[in-house]
């Protein structure tokens, strides 16, 4: 069967400057890659301003020393910049994206890259660019819902007309989970039928058990141990974390993650008295991660919203379950007494009588890593090959 030529269009995938970005958005297409029945090229633009400092920018920042084209794992990136006035520039972003883009999709088709689709990644301002670009080059465009492009952004007036508008044009949609797809249906007024739920997977070669002893010996874990990940801003709910450990005397805490609220969250342990009970371990790669994740007793995500948090199935994959509050797709990822618990309530409260319960229902490491077995990458790199296929050849 002939190779479907893809090109992925999305901000958010990892590059030089910011490693962990989007890595959701790598792992599945990787994952298509290795399919071996998609020929796939990626342009992953980043915003470009003529003041650039890491407070009034970040993105930009991180970005600014990043290569216009690179390859990572056998795959070609193209990072063209696109101008974005910090702060100000939600409503033209859209446009920037897709004008900026366009000379190079247009190079790309002349010089022997004639892709049959757009496969978008985030709906705002990503797919609405994508939509934009696949009217410009007559490109039927699949857009990916993933999150926070759903259940936060659509509140603004203009990105919510325009997120209508690009679903409209799009020939299909995915979302990761059933509850960004009501909400695209019920909410947006997307007809039900474009769309199509791929949850994202896990590696399982890559998350899995380990020696516990001498890993947790080697990371100077001791005693009971919790593992809250994730970049540090009010919504990932760090702080009701380490409130909880007001009520969770010995366990300790490591946090894996970096960001504006750092400084924030030591005070606050130092305010509860617990700080020699919390440890920040900073922004970490995955192959690092990996071993935080073993050998902690306990995953925590306390997140305010969620589409899919492949955090969850990374920690259940390497036998820890999870304590995560019960929204968007979360409940859909954590249905199993193997795989712990949602709390009853997001607060610090909810999270301390979470972690309570899985500890006295005890599950057996083993069981968790079965039931993180199931989320493999198979089954959603087959769905995303039969919609390919039947936008491209519908008579097929």
């Amino acid at each position: 069967m002939k190779k479907i030529k893809i090109l992925t269009f999305t901000t958010l995938y990892p590059h030089p400057g910011h490693p962990t970005l989007g890595v959701f958005v790598e792992e599945r297409l990787r994952h298509l890659h290795a399919s071996n029945q998609v020929d796939l090229k990626i342009v992953a633009p980043l915003p470009w301003f003529f003041l650039t400092h890491p407070r009034l920018n970040p993105y930009a920042w991180q970005g600014r020393h990043c290569p216009k084209k690179e390859s990572r794992h056998g795959l070609e990136i193209n990072h063209p910049r696109y101008f974005l006035i910090p702060k100000v520039s939600m409503n033209l972003a859209p446009f920037t994206l897709a004008l900026s883009t366009l000379p190079l999709l247009r190079r790309m088709i002349a010089e022997g890259y004639d892709f049959d689709l757009i496969d978008a990644h985030y709906f705002y301002p990503d797919g609405v660019a994508a939509a934009l670009l696949g009217k410009m080059l007559n490109k039927p465009v699949v857009i990916t819902a993933r999150g926070s492009d759903i259940n936060q952004i659509p509140r603004s007036f203009l990105p919510r007309q325009m997120i209508r508008q690009a679903a409209k044009e799009a020939k299909a949609m995915i979302t990761v989970c059933g509850a960004l797809k009501k909400s695209l249906v019920e909410e947006i007024g997307v007809e039900p039928e474009k769309v199509t739920v791929l949850r994202n997977g896990v590696d399982l070669k890559k998350f899995h058990p380990q020696e516990r002893s001498s890993l947790r010996k080697r990371l100077g874990i001791n005693g009971p141990t919790l593992l809250s990940v994730g970049y540090l801003i009010e919504r990932k709910g760090h702080d009701l974390v380490i409130a909880a450990l007001t009520s969770l005397p010995g366990m300790a805490l490591l946090i894996a993650g970096d960001g504006p609220l750092r400084e924030q969250l030591q005070s606050q342990a130092q305010r509860l008295g617990v700080a020699d009970r919390v440890r920040f371990v900073g922004q970490l790669p995955q192959a690092e991660l990996i071993d935080y994740y073993a050998a902690a007793d306990l995953l925590v995500l306390a997140s305010s919203r969620e589409g899919w948090a492949n955090v969850l199935l990374e920690s259940m994959a390497c036998g820890t379950p999870v304590v995560a509050s019960r929204v968007w797709g979360t409940p859909e990822a954590v249905c199993s007494e193997a795989a712990g618990v949602l709390m009853d309530e997001r607060s610090a409260e909810g999270v301390a009588q979470g972690v309570k319960a899985v500890l006295a229902s005890n599950p057996d490491r083993e069981a968790t890593r079965r039931y993180a077995e199931q989320f493999s990458w198979d089954n959603t790199t087959q769905g995303q090959l039969d919609l390919f296929h039947t936008i491209i050849d519908p008579t097929a």
